[in-house]
């Protein structure tokens, strides 16, 4: 009988279990953190399509490249066909895909991407993402969409009339690749453009909700009167900026139409990328400008096909995305924004 005592510590390690009628490969799904919201629905979709064909066991790092170092041993020795991997530390890939490579354990890396060299240094490693710099473009184009074509006329949503979009960016994680291709293509978008973006700050948030509602509390008393746009990372953080905005006196339907919208004096565009169930409400109820579409459902497919066809020798020339220079499966971002 298992001591009760050794559940609190087992829980947040492995947390799900496919049914004990499923096939017999064993894959494991280690994701970097399970209360990341965009993650989390991830991992649900890759465990719901993989199912038909493998046995899926879950493993949360949270956080910690340490904890999923240990916990890629663990499962090395217990026995697994095939690893998930969502790292912590992109860098941490050269050691993993050594270990992975010397027991003949094929991976596929998601969501965080390892650097080439390391994916070179075995023919049963892949990638399946998204390209970051496209996130940052679409949400520019979506800033510019709002504030008006012609960048030498702006329109009503430059406040002060100075022709400059004057701008807060939340990102995600300071040195992470994904936060720093996302800050610094939307910036390049806008000047290759020929749209003046005035960046007040650039304030690290970690990708986390609660992080961003506290930090937007100082944001808006340094530059409450200044801001005209809020460009976030991702949509955990744009929530939690919109949370503490809304505490301190943003968005109130001043023109009583019984609703949230872009004709209320409190409205300020907030931009998110992923696409996260919370953030689509938000924007139904015109809080949340728009966000970039990260699209997790294509991606899970994507993974779960290439599992199958790595683990039952199938042709990867049958899969639904091609699989580019032997390595890489793209996923395309989207837009999701309320109609005008």
């Amino acid at each position: 009988m298992m001591n009760k005592g050794l559940l609190p510590f087992l829980a947040p390690l492995i947390f799900m279990l496919s049914s004990c009628h499923a096939p017999d490969k064993q894959v494991g799904l280690f994701l970097y953190n399970h209360e990341d919201l965009f993650v989390s629905k991830f991992s649900q979709q890759i465990n719901s399509m993989g199912e038909k064909f493998a046995r899926f066991q879950t493993f949360d790092a949270r956080n910690s490249q340490i904890l999923q170092n240990e916990t890629i041993e663990n499962q090395i020795r217990s026995g697994c066909d095939l690893m998930l991997i969502n790292p912590v530390d992109r860098l941490g890939a050269y050691s993993v895909i050594k270990k992975l490579r010397a027991e003949g354990i094929p991976v596929i890396f998601f969501n965080r991407e390892p650097l080439l060299k390391d994916l070179q240094l075995w023919d049963q490693t892949w990638y399946v993402g998204a390209k970051a710099e496209q996130s940052g473009q679409i949400q520019a184009q979506l800033v510019m969409e709002l504030f008006g074509s012609n960048p030498n006329q702006l329109n009503r949503f430059d406040r002060n009339g100075d022709g400059r979009i004057q701008t807060i960016i939340l990102k995600g994680e300071q040195g992470h690749q994904d936060a720093e291709a996302r800050t610094s293509e939307v910036v390049r978008t806008f000047r290759l453009k020929g749209f003046d973006l005035d960046l007040l700050v650039t304030e690290v948030a970690n990708w986390d909700r609660d992080e961003a509602y506290e930090k937007m509390g100082d944001l808006i008393v340094n530059y409450g009167d200044k801001f005209e746009l809020i460009l976030s990372n991702n949509d955990a953080m744009a929530l939690g900026a919109i949370n503490r905005m809304r505490q301190m006196g943003y968005f109130k339907d001043s023109n009583e139409n019984g609703r949230v919208d872009r004709e209320d004096e409190g409205w300020i565009p907030v931009l998110g990328i992923d696409g996260i169930d919370q953030a689509v409400e938000l924007i139904s109820e015109g809080y949340l400008y728009g966000t970039v579409l990260n699209d997790s459902a294509s991606m899970a497919l994507a993974i779960t096909e290439l599992a199958d066809a790595i683990l039952n020798n199938k042709s990867f020339n049958d899969l639904s995305f091609p699989v580019e220079d032997g390595k890489y499966i793209w996923i395309d971002y989207r837009v999701f924004t309320l109609e005008k």
